[in-house]
């Protein structure tokens, strides 16, 4: 992703995020908490009900962690047991398997309890009758190992018995181990990817933070003294690029998040190089470079450390913020070739450049930071309403655009992996803080709540190692 902030020393750079004029809309609610439900009717209920159980032998922090991963997925009603934990919902033995109920979500492919599934002795009826479809168990193994078995609550029977090995609680690759469980809780539920183990990059006071998507684990991953903005993961989770201010310039670098080892970009001149982004491949880096003649979009070989390539030509017109789509075929980015800002689309080589997000010329606002969805299907972006920024999403086959919220200023969107969610800023609460939203419920959750986070770049699913690739 390509972000950039404005500043006093470049008003280029302004450009990337617009005007800073406030004004309130009324198409969402107003209301914060994790349930509030923005531009689009929820229907409680339509989601099936799962349920997390206690267990004595595995740390407590395990559960709460896989509870939450599993209830911020979006795709679960997550079920409190009555009178709280302390609770058995237990039997000696477990139930033969019952034929599904009708209605039920994700019923097929269970199997009778056994093994570690049998030795819980899970009362099926009971949980049926809480609302569950599905359960969770936990069970300390032998060798430092845990069994986490996903039981099909309708059908009677277990869905899947995963073994795995989690490091302790104080280790420091405790909580991503326990993350990635819960992305396989997911799977072996309903077939779907989680997004449980990645990390979103943000901005504040001049340096780049990252935080789990779950908003625990905040740390500062970049320490120099120099200004920092627009950080941009690489397709292999163990990298990102950014922009650091040195005297007036905008110098690229790309940092190794294990070893903390950074290296400049290998680009020429002494231009304002600002809002990189990594092609698919992880070889090549887009990125915008601005003089007095204006603004253009660049590419540079990172791998090889060569090749500078100018995509566009600007003529004192502003092209930056470029974003590559998935197949590494096409780029999205903002131009004022036509007067304001606007996002457009061009291939990877800079050929057949043409609007990409509709707009109504002298009525639709500036539109800034364009993010594609990793499916490929859509790309966001945020753009002027009356005087605020408002998030937007294009639909890339239909070149359709809907608006996603409207309460209080909100920008800088950035896709997470499943295509579903995305996170953003806004000042909904009164100040400018990380925000993250289920595109399809519209259900929205604090992330950072520290005032003057920005430029948020959501990673790709993390790889279970973290040494890096040369």
């Amino acid at each position: 992703m390509s972000r950039v902030a404005p500043g006093s020393f470049a008003p280029l750079l302004a450009l990337a995020l617009g005007a800073t004029v406030r004004a309130g809309t009324a198409q969402d609610t107003s209301r914060i908490d994790r349930g509030v439900r923005i531009g689009i009717i929820y229907r409680p209920g339509v989601r099936p009900g799962m349920v997390v159980l206690p267990a004595a032998a595995v740390p407590d922090s395990v559960r709460a962690i896989i509870a939450r991963d599993l209830e911020y997925s979006d795709r679960f009603e997550l079920i409190t047991l009555p009178g709280g934990d302390s609770i058995h919902l237990a039997t000696a033995a477990a139930p033969a398997p019952a034929a599904p109920a009708a209605g039920r979500t994700g019923t097929s492919g269970a199997k009778p309890a056994s093994g570690a599934a049998a030795a819980t002795g899970l009362n099926y009826p009971l949980y049926q009758a809480l609302g569950a479809d599905f359960a969770v168990t936990l069970t300390a193994a032998k060798a430092d190992s845990t069994i986490a078995t996903v039981h099909d609550v309708a059908a009677g029977g277990v869905r899947r018995e995963l073994r795995v090995h989690l490091p302790p609680p104080t280790a420091p690759e405790f909580r991503m181990a326990v993350h990635r469980l819960a992305d396989r809780l997911l799977d072996a539920a309903l077939g779907v990817a989680g997004t449980a183990a990645s990390r979103v990059l943000f901005v504040l006071d001049g340096k780049v933070y990252s935080i789990d998507q779950d908003g625990a684990e905040l740390k500062l991953v970049s320490a120099s003294e120099h200004t920092a903005l627009s950080p941009a993961w690489a397709p292999d989770g163990r990298r990102f690029a950014y922009m650091e201010f040195w005297q007036g310039r905008g110098r690229l670098f790309i940092e190794d998040l294990a070893t903390t080892k950074r290296a400049a970009v290998a680009v020429l001149g002494q231009a304002l190089d600002f809002t990189p982004a990594f092609s698919p491949d992880g070889k090549t880096l887009a990125f915008s470079r601005g003089n007095e003649e204006g603004t253009d979009i660049y590419t540079v070989n990172v791998k090889d450390g060569c090749c500078l390539q100018r995509l566009t030509v600007g003529r004192f017109a502003d092209n930056l913020s470029p974003v590559y789509s998935p197949d590494g075929q096409r780029i999205a980015f903002v131009s004022t070739r036509a007067g304001a800002p606007q996002v457009y689309i061009m291939g990877a080589d800079g050929t057949d450049q043409q609007l990409f997000a509709p707009f109504d010329y002298g009525v639709t606002g500036a539109s800034y930071a364009p993010d594609w969805s990793p499916d490929g299907r859509s790309v966001a972006f945020h753009r002027d309403v009356g005087g605020t920024y408002q998030v937007f999403v294009l639909d890339v086959r239909m070149r359709a655009v809907r608006q996603l919220t409207s309460v209080g200023r909100n920008e800088d969107p950035t896709w997470a992996p499943d295509s579903r969610h995305m996170a953003f800023v806004s000042d909904r609460s009164g100040v400018r803080q990380l925000w993250i939203v289920d595109v399809e419920t519209g259900r929205i959750r604090a992330l950072e709540t520290q005032s003057g986070a920005r430029l948020p770049a959501w990673s790709p699913r993390l790889p279970e190692t973290t040494t890096s690739t040369p």
